[in-house]
């Protein structure tokens, strides 16, 4: 059986302004920074943040996925990430914590659901 592919593209680019970028996913247009404290203009979303708020997307969107699957009444889910690197080598995450809140399913329920995103 031959296996199906699922390929994201994206595109990024430079705009004449020193640490930032365009960035393109379909028909969405985006800026993203370099951090101030690297020597860009700090004033939109960092790559760091981005990454962290596509995983805590995931999280959420997986989490919602699981509870219609399987019947369960969420009503809300909610992710918060947090990423910590050293500031002398920002491109290695010493720790990441995401912590779930979810509402209208029991807690057993909830547990089930985090669970199933953690062995994703």
């Amino acid at each position: 059986m031959a296996e199906e592919l699922l390929i994201t593209r994206a595109e990024s680019r430079t705009v004449g302004i020193p640490g930032r970028s365009v960035n393109t996913v379909r028909n969405h247009h985006f800026v993203i920074d370099e951090p101030a404290y690297g020597g860009g203009p700090g004033e939109e979303v960092t790559p760091a943040e981005a990454f962290m708020a596509a995983i805590s997307a995931c999280g959420v969107l997986l989490v919602d996925a699981f509870a219609r699957e399987a019947g369960w009444p969420l009503t809300r889910a909610h992710a918060a990430i947090e990423g910590i690197r050293l500031k002398d080598d920002p491109a290695n995450l010493r720790e990441v914590n995401l912590r779930f809140e979810l509402a209208g399913v029991t807690p057993d329920q909830a547990a089930e659901l985090v669970e199933r995103y953690k062995n994703r």
